[in-house]
Order: structure tokens, then C-alpha cells, then sequence
């Protein structure tokens, strides 16, 4: 981690959901790689994304106040494991001993109940196995980036992933791909990350989903926008034109009689699918296209048009 994650989004650390959630929105706009073609964009949207995700889930963002940039190497249940190995709350003091400097915590109950103080290498035994106790150290947890296509994202489905591995030799994994991923979620391979020392257990390898930009589709989280070119005539008596999906399909949208270029249609639930809620909605946007040669009769109607009609889009309402 190179920056907080709380300086990254330009909150306190004292903020609220609500103001994560709606600086990491004006931020995410400001720099997302459709948007801002600025040459450290791409790295600053993938920082927020890599913020928000981490701070917009309270048990995650706990865990990261609590530990730091180390809190994915701790254990969920640390205080639940500690509880049960120590009996209680803890106070650490130094002592001396012949493999140099070792920490010794004692329960904060006194001496009524006969406690005697646990040794730290003792404590991460219980914690983390016992290669752990005999100075093995778990692995570390790993990230690396998953690409994916809008369509991809869309479908989900099992992918093969190919990473170096620890010695720098090509690794294929398996990984399956929930439909509707977003960019920024992660995915889980539970221990495929960093190897253990002794008989410590392995890290985990999570992949974190970078959708690639595409040259139709544009992602707001779950809502998708398109781009539907119409003619003026559509635009203008009304009609129903077909709007691609990501899921590789059409959908059919009623275009409203006298639309204009930049008119917003929703579709809704035709977005991204949502495993745990509501699918996100497709927004049609018209773009009228002229024709790019006009055949004699069109250029004739088109003359007769604009004889006949007295509109001016130039005139101010």
C-alpha cells in the first residue's frame, strides 16, 4: 500500500459512509479512463477503487483502522482466537531471553486467577498452527489484477488465469468469475498466495477485476450506458429501435416523438446482473446520424423540410 486510503478518497478518518460513498462517486468520475485521458488517471481511478472497496465495507474498514496496511494478514476471528488462547485481555511487556528480545502477554485479571503470562510464540501457535509455534510464519497474503470485458463481467463463468508463480515461472489458476462482477471486487483463491516457512499455511491470492474500457459500453457500477445512434426521422416521428446489452443480446426501446441527440432512455433491470439485489439498468442514449451522402429525393424532402418548417434549434426557450 503506497497512500492511506483515507487521504486517497480526501476524508477524515472519522467519515461517514455516506461521505466515502459520495467522495469516492465525484472522484471516480473525475477520473475514470473514458473520462480523463490525463496520463496517471488510470492509476489514480484504480487507487480509489482499491480505497473504497476496502472503506465502504465497515468490517473491512475496522479491521484496516485497526491494523493498518497489515490488516489482510491478520485473521478475522483474531480477537475470538486470542480470546480463547489467553482467557482475557492482554498487557505485553519485553523480557530478555537467549534467542534475543521476546514478548510475553499477561491476562489483565490479577493474580487470583493464577495466570502466568503466554508467550507470544505461543500465542501465534494457537493463532496459526503449529509450524507457527516452531518459527514458521503463514504466508502472506497476494494480489494480482484480473482483466475482464464488459461482456465478460456480464456472464461470469470459469476462467483460466495465467500469473508467475513464486519462482517466476508461468502459474495457470481456475478461477470462477460470479456474473455481474464489478470493477474493483475481488476474488478469493484461498491458498494460493504466499508460501508458509515450516509447516505454516499458505497466504491467499486475490484478483481483483479490472474491467477494460470498451468501445461501446460505458460502466457506472451496476448501470450500464450505450450509445444508440437513431435517424432525424426516427428522432423526430418516434420509433423502436433495438439497443445492444452486455450480455451479447438487444432490447427494444421506444424512442418518444420529437427526441433530441443526448435524450437518456432507461431500461430497467437490463444492466448488470446483482447476485445479492436488483440488476442495474441500461441507459439508451439517441445520438442522431445523418447520412453521410444524400440521394437526390432525400436531399429534395430534406430541401421541402426546410422550407416548410419554422423551427430554430438555435432560438432560446
Amino acid at each position: 500500500m503506497a497512500r492511506d486510503y483515507y487521504e486517497v478518497l480526501g476524508v477524515s478518518r472519522s467519515a461517514s459512509q455516506d461521505e466515502i460513498q459520495q467522495a469516492y462517486r465525484k472522484l471516480a468520475r473525475r477520473y475514470h479512463p473514458d473520462v480523463n485521458k490525463d496520463p496517471g488517471a488510470e492509476e489514480r481511478f484504480k487507487d480509489l477503487n482499491e480505497a473504497h472497496s476496502v472503506l465502504s465495507d465497515p468490517k473491512t474498514r475496522a479491521r484496516y483502522d485497526r491494523f493498518g496496511e497489515d490488516f489482510r494478514k491478520i485473521p478475522e476471528d483474531f480477537d475470538e482466537r486470542v480470546a480463547a488462547g489467553a482467557g482475557g485481555g492482554f498487557r505485553g511487556r519485553r523480557t530478555a531471553g537467549g534467542g534475543g528480545p521476546r514478548v510475553r502477554y499477561t491476562t489483565g485479571f490479577g493474580d487470583d486467577f493464577g495466570a502466568e503470562g503466554i508467550d507470544i510464540e505461543d500465542l501465534l501457535g494457537s493463532m496459526f498452527g503449529a509450524g507457527a509455534a516452531r518459527g514458521g510464519v503463514p504466508g502472506a497474503d497476494q494480489e494480482a489484477e484480473l482483466p475482464l470485458t464488459v461482456e465478460e463481467a456480464y456472464r461470469g463463468g470459469r476462467r483460466t488465469v495465467t500469473l508467475a508463480g513464486p519462482t517466476g515461472q508461468p502459474r495457470r489458476y481456475e478461477v470462477d468469475v460470479p456474473p455481474g462482477v464489478t470493477d474493483g471486487q475481488r476474488i478469493r483463491l484461498a491458498g494460493e498466495g504466499g508460501r508458509g516457512s515450516g509447516d505454516a499455511a499458505a497466504g491467499d491470492l486475490y484478483l481483483r477485476v479490472r474491467i477494460q474500457p470498451h468501445p461501446r459500453f460505458r460502466l457506472d457500477g451496476r448501470d450500464v450506458h450505450v450509445q444508440v445512434p437513431v435517424a432525424p426521422w426516427e428522432a423526430a416521428l418516434g420509433a423502436t429501435v433495438p439497443v445492444p446489452t452486455p450480455g451479447g443480446g438487444t432490447a427494444k426501446v421506444t424512442v418518444p416523438a420529437g427526441s433530441s441527440s443526448g435524450r437518456r432512455l432507461r431500461l430497467r433491470g437490463e444492466g448488470m446482473p446483482n447476485p445479492r439485489g436488483a440488476n442495474g439498468d441500461l441507459y439508451a442514449e439517441l445520438r442522431i446520424m445523418v447520412p453521410p451522402k444524400l440521394s437526390d429525393r432525400e436531399r429534395e424532402l430534406f430541401e421541402e423540410l426546410a422550407a416548410t418548417s419554422s423551427y430554430d434549434p438555435r432560438r432560446t426557450r
